[in-house]
């Protein structure tokens, strides 16, 4: 029935060979460091227990289950699951023989109720409905909120028992076997080809210490290298001489050289520092048993193996050092024993649990998929296998793995929403503090915050970071450095001034802020507003006359005057000058379009600065000084020869005519008083900014969608005043608003009084009406779905051409893309399949009605 360990040879450590005999000498010397390490681990079991609990600060019991409540799977094994049992111990017994040095391997444990199942039916793969956790990080990040860790009895052996996921999931605690079990079982259910773990890690992986790690947060991401320069060609066009400073470059790269340097310093000091930050010596390194979740490649288009720790829900490479050996591995279907050398952790392990010489197999026939079956089925299948002879059941070599005796696993949208225990999760991480909320549980809508310290102990505050959700002013992340005391706000699309970034002190008129905007929304094309005490300077993006920056200049106020109230012209501060720049325009002339033009208010003088023209390096240039009061005609300007100093660069044609200059000084007079306004407007718009943020930050306020029956009050009133309503007051109701017999009583002529040929008649095509209605939703719904795997076909097939030529972004688009793809499809055919299994009703249901509809009831009342 199991296939043979190999002839009788023992492995002497972990992992040792196929079954290759150790000498004598290695082997005594092995076991004498192991009977060191165990004598260690006697003396320092208990001290390691209470400092794990004391870390984590935690209960270890469970509360105690309700067995009346749960399936009868969970209190007895079916035939097959005792036969499976009987296998096990019997592959166990062949294990100890032939690797009398090893650990007991973990093949079955009770369950809550006090059952010997075996590990592998405790995994039960199962997909929710609920498109984050179609993605592994979204599984693992959920399954490391949702529940609470506890540290195992002994942290050199695995536990006693092992509970289903459900209730696991019921009181949100378990061990590192526990979340492992539950994460399996949700990726298997996604889609991924994922195993559960049995072996041995560091000890701050066991005990969920992540204090000497970076916080993820503050992660750097890698750098993408580019890709060298191609060897140039002998006969291409040379390029144009290079016209920069040698001396310059020089000075450039010397400070580029110090700047380098810098932070190479920079680590020198802080390599010292984390030899002083590295964790003390662990006596039982290599000793201490985890769980974690191996994903291999290949589904759900996973490029490479890799390790989930599920305390944290971080992704872990194979060759990762924190992880120290593996003893086995189980999936819903089989369990692997690993009989390769764990000498050097995980490094050397091949993850090919085809190859029967690195992996025993303990199941040799269950590599076909498996078929879930109801307790009735499998009752009925085992009923008429019991008249079989036993030994016939020896004698057979393939046996599949019977069904998993856990109960579906259901994640409720509440218990989604609010994900940690109590609603709140805090972590420790090296000089940094992360803090998780679940939505709507603080007011203001915080649901993240990540504190950055300057020391290991955590004192001195250096920069917070607060994450928002489901705020009305669409506020999605503050940052405040503490030092400085500079806060800025993110905000996503959606504000009512379409606000993007706000960095500001303080919140009161005429300080220091910088505001960014989507420009996309805006009329003016506005990109970003910077302003200080005496300066304000504009950005655009996108505008038709190719302005990109207005800067305005102010003086001081000539008197203090105390209004109540916004700004108004009289206690505005006096404008000195309006500096606008300009890209280029290519439908002029270079020496014709206005580069930038400066509005010296107090000086009475305009000065424009036009475009280089091709290889000229000096621009063209005009200086207006317009005239003072005395020298004007009534309103009219006079123009005068030396009210206008022109430069036109390279050029020999005569002097521009005084007319033109005249005509020119007018345009930029009347623009000058639409720019004044246009500051004024810029002025106003910044303190309305100003008071609705300081209005949005006093008086909160959270969307909540119309779905959300538990937190929308008016939806809330709504429905349960719709439930409360009784079925006659419904059908009155559904009388009053829509009569569904009308469009055919208009083909009887609204006849009181029916013959039963004409009431028969409108029955039936009321029937064949909706019958009509029902097929064509249906066919809808199968052309969509039809059409979605079509397009997925077509990716995939476009992928598999053009993958090499993909760079790791692109793939990951791909890959994300395509998960939301499939994901509409599933819900294409569940909506299919729902469709097609409520037709029937519907149609009995508009059948009944009509029998009991007055109007006809005279005709069919009798039926």
């Amino acid at each position: 029935m199991v296939r043979g360990l190999g002839g009788g040879e023992a492995a002497a450590c972990p992992g040792g060979g196929r079954m290759e005999v150790l000498e004598e000498k290695e082997e005594e010397e092995q076991r004498e460091e192991e009977l060191k390490a165990l004598e260690i681990s006697d003396n320092l079991q208990d001290v390691e227990t209470k400092v794990s609990v004391e870390q984590v600060c935690v209960p270890s019991d469970v509360p105690s289950t309700d067995m009346s409540q749960l399936p009868s799977s969970y209190k007895t094994n079916s035939l097959k699951e005792k036969k499976l049992l009987h296998i096990a111990d019997h592959f166990l017994q062949q294990y100890a023989h032939l690797c009398p040095d090893r650990k007991p391997l973990f093949l079955h444990r009770v369950n809550e109720c006090g059952v010997e199942k075996f590990v592998s039916t405790t995994v039960r793969p199962t997909l929710l409905p609920y498109a984050e956790l179609y993605h592994w990080d979204g599984c693992a990040s959920f399954v490391s909120d949702y529940l609470t860790m506890e540290p195992l009895e002994s942290p050199i052996t695995p536990p006693s028992s092992l509970y289903s996921p459900t209730t696991i999931l019921k009181y949100q605690r378990g061990n590192c076997f526990d979340f492992s079990v539950l994460l399996c079982s949700m990726l298997i259910g996604a889609g991924y080809d994922a195993y559960c773990v049995h072996g041995y890690a560091t000890r701050e992986i066991c005990t969920l210490d992540e204090t000497l790690e970076l916080c993820p947060l503050l992660r750097k991401p890698q750098e993408v290298p580019k890709e060298g320069m191609k060897k140039s060609n002998k006969y291409r066009v040379k390029p144009p001489p290079d016209l920069q400073s040698k001396f310059e470059l020089q000075q450039e790269a010397k400070k580029k050289a110090e700047t380098e340097a810098a932070p190479k310093n920079k680590e020198r000091e802080e390599e010292k520092v984390t030899e002083v930050e590295k964790p003390e010596h662990d006596p039982l390194h290599g000793l201490r048993v985890h769980a974690w979740v191996l994903v291999l490649s290949g589904k759900k288009d996973v490029p490479e193996t890799f390790f989930i720790n599920p305390f944290t829900g971080n992704s872990h490479s194979t060759m990762d050092e924190c992880f120290l050996g593996i003893e086995s591995v189980w999936n819903h279907k089989n369990y692997w024993v690993n009989m390769q050398d764990c000498r050097n952790g995980c490094k050397d392990l091949i993850f090919d649990l085809s190859d029967t010489i690195r992996w025993e197999i303990m199941l040799s026939g269950s590599s076909k998929p498996l078929q879930l079956l109801s307790d009735a089925e499998e009752e009925k299948e085992f009923a008429d296998k019991e008249t079989d002879d036993t030994e016939k059941e020896e004698e057979d070599m393939s046996f599949d793995m019977p069904p998993s005796w856990v109960a579906p696993i259901q994640i409720y949208p509440r218990e989604f929403e609010t994900r940690c225990s109590e609603g709140r999760k805090v972590i420790l991480y090296k000089k940094a503090k992360l803090e998780k909320w679940a939505p709507y549980l603080n007011g203001n809508g915080l649901v993240k915050r990540l504190t950055v310290y300057a020391d290991l102990d955590c004192t001195e505050v250096v920069e917070v970071r607060e994450w928002f959700k489901n705020r009305e002013d669409m506020l999605d992340m503050r940052e405040v450095n503490k030092q400085t005391q500079l806060t800025t706000d993110y905000f996503s699309p959606g504000h009512l001034l379409s606000l993007k970034a706000y960095t500001y002190t303080s919140l009161e008129p005429e300080t220091e802020y910088t505001m960014e905007f989507y420009n996309e929304a805006r009329v003016d094309g506005l990109q970003k507003r910077v302003e200080t005490a005496n300066e304000m300077t504009e950005y655009f993006a996108g505008r038709d006359d190719f302005l990109h920056v207005r800067y305005m200049e102010f003086g001081k106020r000539g008197k203090k005057i105390h209004l109540v109230g916004t700004r108004t012209d009289i206690n505005s501060r006096p404008i000195v000058q309006i500096k606008e720049c300009f890209h280029r325009n290519p439908e002029e002339p270079a020496d014709e379009d206005v580069a930038e033009r400066i509005f010296l208010i107090r000086e009475d003088m305009i000065q424009l600065t036009y475009h280089l023209k091709d290889k000229y390096i000096t621009a063209s240039k005009k200086d207006f000084f317009k005239a003072a009061e005395g020298d004007r005609k009534g309103n009219e300007i006079v123009m005068a020869p030396e009210m206008c100093i022109t430069y036109q660069a390279g050029s020999s044609e005569k002097e521009e005519k005084l007319l033109h200059l005249y005509e020119l000084l007018l345009e930029l007079t009347a623009e000058e008083k639409q720019l004044k306004q246009q500051v004024r407007q810029s002025e106003a718009e910044a303190l309305k900014i100003l008071k609705i943020r300081e209005n949005e930050e006093t008086n909160v306020k959270l969307t909540v969608s119309i779905y959300n029956t538990e937190r929308n009050e008016k939806r809330r009133q709504q429905y349960e005043a719709m439930k409360n309503t009784t079925e006659d007051e419904l059908w009155g109701r559904g009388e009053q608003d829509l009569d569904y017999l009308e469009p055919f009583l208009i083909q009887v002529g609204h006849r009181e009084k029916m013959t039963k040929g004409q009431a028969l008649r409108v029955r039936d095509d009321c029937l064949t009406d909706l019958k009509h209605r029902l097929i064509n939703k249906a066919n809808i719904i199968q052309a969509r779905l039809e059409k979605a795997a079509e397009e997925l076909q077509k990716k995939d097939q476009w992928f598999q051409q053009n993958q090499n030529r993909l760079s790791a972004e692109e793939k990951d688009d791909f890959l994300a893309r395509r998960s939301e793809t499939t994901f509409h499809i599933q819900i294409l055919a569940l909506r299919l399949n729902r469709e097609k299994q409520t037709a029937p009703q519907k149609y009995l249901a508009l059948e009944e009605k009509l029998r009991r509809d007055p109007r006809l009831a005279e005709h069919f009342g009798h039926t």
